[in-house]
């Protein structure tokens, strides 16, 4: 008898995706992003027991990018709490892109419609607490070991000089959130925060696992040692679904149904409540900045498994 989650269907899922790893195009924009191969494709599973099934590239290191706008949130929401937080952004989702300045001039109060495009990350970056960047980046590392099991996760250096150097898009938002009041401290300092905790280093496998906590709200499922509050991840799996997968997220919700958040070097995170993790990994991207095999990928294992939450 077939397990429910079992290999042979993950691989069908896996060979069926890795036909658009050739028909997306990589960031290039992060000139240390546009020297991934377009063709690679991992994906693992980490369900409740510990099990872990995985398919291709899986152990293929890669950085977060926007994954991680997810955890300097739970920093950011275990520091301060909520009121404080969303008093400086908000909780609702656009349908511009990531890295659009337009909402934050025509809005009022200026301040980011959500905490997952770059803007509410910025400013999400801007209320971590600590004497310095050092500290308050290994906040967030601290959280991304405990949850992952691998002490040894790390800031990838060459793509975070590659990303300091070339945001000047981002520095513009953040010096406009800066003249409306709402990022407090030094602008350099929490860009340089923000890129340091896009460029953290990860694999699809070790992803899988933070997905398997937030899906347990908080709670590693080996060692059953609370993380976070559930009330923190029921604020982030609800932001995954409205706004995780860029001015795509409306699509993905229809098509795929589960909370998951992507990032432009081509790894998606998704959480399926008290079920499993997953992890994907596939740089080739499509129009919205969101990996393109890997949405199909997920798209076919959500069918095989009906994992869809709504």
């Amino acid at each position: 008898m077939k397990q429910p989650y079992d290999l042979e269907q993950l691989q069908a899922a896996w060979q069926a995706a890795a036909a658009y790893t050739d028909k997306g195009n990589v960031a290039t924009y992060i000139p240390e992003l546009a020297k991934q191969d377009p063709r690679q494709l991992g994906v693992s599973v980490f369900l409740p027991d510990g099990t872990v099934i995985s398919v291709g590239e899986a152990d293929v290191c890669f950085t977060l990018q926007s994954i991680s706008k997810i955890f300097s949130l739970i920093v950011a929401l275990c520091q301060n709490g909520p009121d404080y937080v969303f008093e400086r952004v908000g909780k609702e989702p656009t349908g511009d892109p990531f890295n659009s300045i337009i909402k934050l001039e025509t809005i009022k109060p200026h301040k980011p419609l959500n905490p997952m495009i770059n803007a509410g990350a910025i400013a999400v970056a801007g209320m971590i607490q600590g004497r310095d960047v050092e500290e308050r980046i290994t906040c967030i590392l601290d959280l991304l070991r405990k949850m992952t099991g691998n002490p040894d996760i790390r800031v990838n250096e060459d793509v975070y000089e590659s990303e300091k150097r070339t945001a000047d898009r981002n520095r513009a938002l953040a010096w406009f959130l800066k003249d409306s009041g709402v990022l407090v401290g030094d602008v350099e300092e929490t860009l340089d925060l923000y890129f340091r905790h896009c460029a953290i280093e990860v694999t699809a496998k070790e992803v899988a696992r933070m997905g398997m906590v937030l899906a347990a709200d908080g709670v590693d499922p080996l060692s059953k040692e609370r993380f976070f509050p559930a009330d923190v991840a029921r604020i982030c799996k609800t932001f995954m679904v409205t706004c995780g997968m860029y001015n795509a997220s409306g699509e993905f919700a229809i098509d795929v149904g589960i909370p998951a958040k992507s990032g432009v070097a081509g790894g998606i995170l998704a959480t399926v409540p008290q079920r499993m993790g997953i992890g994907v990994f596939s740089p080739a991207l499509d129009d919205k900045g969101n990996s393109l095999a890997g949405v199909k990928l997920l798209e076919q294992l959500s069918r095989a498994w009906n994992l869809g939450i709504f």
